[in-house]
């Protein structure tokens, strides 16, 4: 029984790498299929110079569009393998958030308001990088599917021997059947939308693989037409205080 239990547990991992795989081939066919389309485009424009700018600009997004994706794909590897152990250090977040949050406003061009709350010193043991990686893709996403004028909140506090980064925001906000997978890979609830807005569907996989490596947990509120909040969890023995307040 045991044998056949390891049986089927190597063929369901094959199973799942081999969808894997034709998701992100699928995946990688959109964009190259419209960087062919724009550049035959802008062969065929002769003298047209605008329309030959316009499939160019067209071109290059969609080749932004494979590099993005392709860097997401490389990114998760390294986080799956066992080879890639975490690397340790204090970070300081109330300086990273600070960075992330400038980065937010870049992103928005003014369209939203978005406000950072640090409410303790408190520092986390981890990899900074990869806890960049994670905030970031969750800050990144609410000033994606929140519509002009809308408000973001970014906060970090620690209290009852736990930490807690949240993202909230006042966006379309999430239908309580998709929840359960947004973590998944390539999983998304409009896919339209997620192209238009960049998207490449691997960004909360890329998180729950990040927290998973860091002891930590990810909940999810949302309500459709009121937005959504994203809260991560730290436990105690992640938590660093301050050498201010210590």
């Amino acid at each position: 029984q045991s044998l056949n239990a390891l049986l089927q547990r190597i063929q369901s991992m094959v199973a799942a790498e081999r969808r894997f795989t034709a998701d992100a081939a699928h995946e990688l066919r959109t964009p190259i299929a419209a960087i062919r389309a724009q550049a035959q485009v802008a062969l065929g424009a002769g003298d047209a110079q605008a329309q030959r700018s316009h499939a160019l600009n067209q071109t290059l997004a969609g080749c932004d569009l494979a590099s993005h994706l392709v860097e997401q794909l490389l990114t998760l590897s390294r986080l799956e393998s066992a080879a890639n152990p975490l690397q340790e250090e204090t970070v300081p977040i109330q300086q990273l958030l600070q960075q992330l949050h400038a980065e937010a406003q870049g992103l928005s061009q003014g369209r939203h308001q978005i406000k950072l709350e640090v409410a303790s010193e408190t520092a986390l043991f981890g990899s900074e990088s990869e806890l960049r990686s994670a905030f970031g893709n969750l800050i990144s996403n609410a000033v994606r599917y929140t519509p002009q004028g809308g408000e973001i909140v970014v906060r970090w506090e620690a209290a009852n021997g736990e930490g807690r980064f949240s993202v909230k925001d006042s966006g379309i906000g999430i239908e309580a059947r998709h929840i359960p997978r947004l973590t998944e890979r390539f999983y998304r609830v409009d896919r339209s939308r997620s192209r238009e807005t960049g998207g490449t569907g691997l960004g909360l996989s890329i998180v729950k693989h990040v927290l998973t490596r860091h002891q930590a947990r990810l909940e999810i509120t949302s309500e459709v037409g009121h937005g959504s909040t994203f809260n991560v969890v730290f436990p105690a023995s992640r938590l660093v205080k301050s050498a201010a307040v210590a």
